[in-house]
């Protein structure tokens, strides 16, 4: 059975970023390949709307096949919440904690982030 990974913005805008091309670039290929499925949110897809042109049809280029969309439902919302409320991410990165969220509910496996600010 394939991996299913949460790559959040940061991994796919990562291709442009010097620290970070090498691994999203090997991770994007993985998808496009078939050797993991990329579980894609529509969160991710509105944050890549606001990204520099380069990066936005990353996600399109990997096939239907191989890419699961998934939403920001009401129980990820609430999760996201109460990950909050627990102090386990501080309100200030909301966004962030929708991510995990949505990983949480949907069951990835592993979700891949490059933004270590918290």
């Amino acid at each position: 059975m394939r991996q299913r990974i949460y790559p959040d913005t940061s991994v796919i805008g990562g291709v442009y970023d010097p620290e970070f091309a090498d691994w999203s670039k090997r991770l994007i290929q993985e998808f496009k390949e078939g050797h993991k499925i990329a579980v894609i949110s529509d969160l991710t897809l509105k944050e890549i709307e606001d990204s520099p042109e380069d990066v936005r049809p990353l996600v399109k280029e990997i096939p239907n096949k191989n890419k699961e969309l998934v939403v920001l439902n009401d129980n990820a919302k609430s999760l996201a919440m109460k990950y909050i409320s627990e102090g386990a991410v501080t309100e200030k990165y909301l966004v962030d904690a929708q991510h995990i969220a949505i990983a949480t509910i949907y069951r990835v496996d592993v979700l891949v982030s490059w933004n270590f600010k918290h």
